[in-house]
């Protein structure tokens, strides 16, 4: 087989690319600026090479809270030119009140003006040239898939909705009579000419269990592995793409998406995101007693009745424990029953909905997270009626209660409010993601998700 290899880069390369060419435009910009008019207080040189590394920093940490590095966010000019302005404002403010690290103040205050929109003309420039040559063209996947034809249409369509660029140019059927699809059928007997033909660069294999004859079908896939065509199973796809795991109502079987991660087991992950609880709930309660008498005085004329509210939850192994909120809905708004919350609820006041928007009815959670029954990241606890209602119908519901609740978790920064079973099946989805690959680095990424939600009023 003669297959022209195309460029195409993964999700993880595009993210590298726009995080690098974001700081490699930043300092072109500035050089130029620097060579052609009278800027000296950004200058790039081996002496002072270390102010470029801290303006690196500040851009990637900032861009990452304002979404810059979100695929979508990125391939969407207004979105991206909002995030843009966001992230220029606080990385040049961060910069210049940080000049043991970065220049001394100039005496020109132009400069500091000019310092702005430098960062801000060289990111808009490289984006806008991000969208309209890489975006819609470069990044496009073609793939093809081998499995059953009765669910071909609702697995592609499922990854299409998180991935644009992945593209699916044909499938080989595992069913003996396939049905009709969607999607374009390729005979097994023409396979190699039509991955030749469509530059497939990915077979994704879903199952062939039912094929009869599987070793054959299995020998021609391994001469395409051998030839370097990447061939990843479903699962891994799915779960790569999506940052969850495919489970559905009627799953049982644990043990086909993990091992748990090995953080669990790794006590100085333990120790480190104990630490780190007891400091973010310190200095978190710290801040909610400085702002807790302005709140208690708005919520006495705006919101009356009580200030906090507790409830019952379910906690680490399925123990429960009372949680404490600010008070978001009217008093008794459960005399008839408890129900989900829903987006739109009416039972929740105006001042409660600002609570919720900002995420200050939280605020008081750090109590618990202090008294080790919760952590400040992990799957939101719930209550014991609705585990039990829940767990009846997704039996792999009570795996949630493997490790702490959080106060903010995976499930809440990638998936809207819950308010039926299918809402909790899919963050149920996210929050087993979180369990198997649990590590510091996936507890940053939320804390800074978490930052932008708050930042940009997401919270329900």
């Amino acid at each position: 087989m003669h297959n022209k290899k195309r460029i195409h880069f993964e999700i993880s390369e595009r993210k590298i690319l726009l995080r690098t060419m974001d700081v490699l435009f930043i300092v072109l910009i500035l050089a130029l600026i620097g060579h052609f008019l009278q800027f000296d207080y950004f200058k790039v040189s081996r002496t002072n090479f270390y102010w470029t590394i801290v303006l690196a920093v500040y851009i990637n940490f900032f861009g990452t809270i304002f979404e810059m590095y979100n695929l979508q966010t990125a391939s969407n000019r207004f979105q991206v030119s909002k995030s843009i302005v966001l992230t220029t404002a606080l990385t040049t403010l961060l910069y210049l009140l940080t000049p043991l690290y970065t220049p001394v103040l100039p005496s020109n205050r132009l400069q500091i003006i000019l310092f702005f929109f430098a960062i801000f003309f060289a990111l808009l420039i490289w984006r806008n040239l991000y969208i309209v040559f890489l975006a819609s063209n470069r990044f496009v996947k073609k793939v093809l898939f081998i499995g059953s034809s009765k669910e071909i249409d609702d697995l592609v369509a499922e990854l299409f909705t998180v991935n644009p660029h992945y593209k699916v140019v044909g499938y080989v059927a595992t069913d003996e009579v396939p049905q009709k699809t969607r999607i374009h059928l390729v005979d097994e007997a023409h396979l190699e000419n039509f991955i030749y033909k469509n530059y497939v660069s990915e077979i994704v294999v879903s199952q062939i269990k039912n094929k009869s004859n599987s070793v054959e079908l299995y020998a021609e896939l391994l001469r395409y592995l051998e030839r370097g065509l990447v061939i990843r199973q479903y699962k891994e796809v799915y779960e790569n793409s999506t940052y969850r795991l495919p489970i559905n109502f009627e799953s049982k079987e644990l043990y086909k998406f993990f091992p748990f991660s090995r953080s669990n087991q790794n006590k100085l992950y333990v120790y480190f995101s104990r630490i780190f609880d007891i400091g973010f709930s310190v200095l978190g309660l710290l801040g909610f007693f400085s702002i807790a008498p302005i709140l208690w005085l708005v919520n006495l004329i705006a919101n009356r009745g009580s200030f906090f509210y507790s409830q019952e939850r379910v906690g680490k192994n399925g123990i429960p424990f009372t949680i404490y909120k600010l008070r978001t809905m009217v008093q008794d708004a459960e005399k008839n029953g408890a129900v989900f919350a829903t987006v739109g609820d009416a039972r929740i006041t105006p001042f409660g909905k600002f609570l919720r928007k900002t995420r200050l009815d939280e605020l008081p959670q750090f109590i618990n997270v202090l008294k080790g029954e919760m952590a400040i990241i992990g799957p939101r606890p719930e209550r014991p009626v609705f585990v039990t209602e829940i767990s009846a119908i997704i039996p792999l519901y009570q795996t949630r209660h493997v490790i702490k609740p959080g106060l903010t978790g995976w499930a809440q920064v990638n998936y809207s409010y819950g308010s039926n079973l299918e809402d909790s099946l899919m963050k149920l989805r996210y929050d087993l993601y979180y369990i198997k690959h649990r590590s510091l680095f996936l507890d940053i990424n939320i804390v800074l998700k978490t930052m932008s939600t708050i930042l940009f009023f997401r919270g329900q």
